[in-house]
């Protein structure tokens, strides 16, 4: 043995030995991958037995993995909830291949559970179940997410600058994203549905938890507090399905966006929410557009009629509802928060560019600086949860 490899295996030995030596989960390196597991494996939560042509078959269930760090610190779990066309491979890694949300929140002493959507990926699809279904494909996915700068359908589009390559497709990790879209349900209130009962059955089998939705899940966090107000602690909401009521449609210049048809009937979800006093009827919020927009570049939200109904269960529950700078919901998000406002539901509603993080799109969990991110949501929920 030379002394120079004598040196390096010396060293390599100590720097072994010294993360050894580490006890909390921030004396990791961004950027080291080493986790030590107390617990991993994965389970199926609801679900039913349904008939087909071709005989019984299982239908409703979630498939839900979960990693539970040695060095456990945190005492909520949290479950991600990936958004349309996605599947829990979005919190696992970056299309080119850093470290995701999912291993950055363990090794922050988080036991961490990432779902598939009921009807998605590993939870199963038929056809003859759940119906029609929507297919991404490459040109709506780079205009929306990876490069959204080239499209120029929304004024804030040009400021995107984080997603890690040119976004579209023959670039490297596009092609990895892509490759990792999968269709979804058409019908977004079956999916709804579907995962608020799966949401359900999840929470009472693992007890109280910290839900981490984006996108598509924004509403399943919303209808999971209402139906389980005492197991959700608290609620990471990024860039949540919305705005209010209507569905935004961005056309590009001059005009940008308009109102596209009726989505969220009951306000932030399209399945009922427990409202105070009762709402037994959609038209019961008596929906009215605000006269003028609040700044310029966004929209005029959809909210509530005055006097607004409450919605109790929410109250209570830490929100954080994060917004990216250049994400087609810059324009819009702000309008989820006033309705919750309305319902008398504290929360706290934060735009990216506040905090001195800049150029992200929707994406922000693949995006260059995705553990900048998810450094803010850790302080935050370790701040306000309890």
């Amino acid at each position: 043995m030379t002394r120079q490899s004598s040196i390096c295996g010396l060293l390599a030995a100590v720097t072994v030995l010294l993360a050894g030596c580490s006890n909390t989960p921030s004396n990791v390196a961004e950027t080291s991958r080493r986790i030590v597991l107390a617990e991993q494996g994965y389970f199926f939560v609801g679900g039913r037995y349904t008939k087909s042509t071709g005989g019984q078959i299982s239908t409703g269930q979630m498939y839900v993995q979960y990693q539970i760090p040695e060095n456990r610190t945190q005492p909520y779990p949290v479950v991600m909830w990936h958004g349309g066309g996605q599947t829990g491979t979005n919190f696992m890694a970056t299309p080119d291949g850093r470290k995701g949300w999912g291993d950055y929140f363990l090794q922050r002493g988080y036991a961490v559970y990432i779902v598939d959507q009921p009807a998605r990926a590993r939870s199963g699809f038929f056809t003859e179940a759940y119906g029609k279904t929507r297919r991404p494909n490459a040109e709506a996915m780079s205009s929306r997410f990876t490069a959204p700068e080239l499209a120029n359908q929304y004024p804030q589009a040009r400021l995107h600058t984080q997603w890690p390559g040119k976004g579209v497709p023959g670039d490297a990790t596009f092609d990895q994203f892509f490759a990792s879209q999968v269709e979804d349900v058409e019908d977004v209130g079956v999916i709804e549905q579907l995962n608020r009962d799966a949401g359900v059955a999840l929470l009472d089998k693992i007890g109280p938890a910290i839900l981490l939705t984006h996108s598509q899940s924004g509403p399943f966090g919303w209808a999971l507090a209402d139906a389980r107000p005492k197991l959700v602690k608290g609620i990471l909401a990024i860039e949540p399905n919305g705005p209010p009521f209507y569905e935004n449609t961005v056309i590009g210049a001059p005009s940008w966006y308009k109102d596209g048809p009726l989505g969220r009937a009951w306000g932030i979800t399209r399945v009922p929410l427990a409202f105070s006093p009762a709402a037994t009827d959609p038209k019961d919020l008596r929906m009215t557009q605000q006269a003028t927009a609040m700044g310029p570049e966004l929209v005029r939200c959809w909210l509530q009629g005055n006097p607004a109904r409450q919605l109790p269960s929410l109250q209570g529950i830490p929100i954080l509802i994060v917004v990216s700078e250049a994400s087609y919901h810059a324009p819009y998000d702000h309008c989820t928060s006033e309705f919750l406002k309305q319902a008398g539901v504290r929360h706290e509603f934060v735009r990216l560019p506040a905090l001195n993080i800049h150029g992200n799109g929707h994406m922000m969990m693949l995006e260059k600086n995705n553990l900048e991110i998810a450094s803010y949501l850790t302080g935050w929920a370790q701040t306000n949860i309890r």
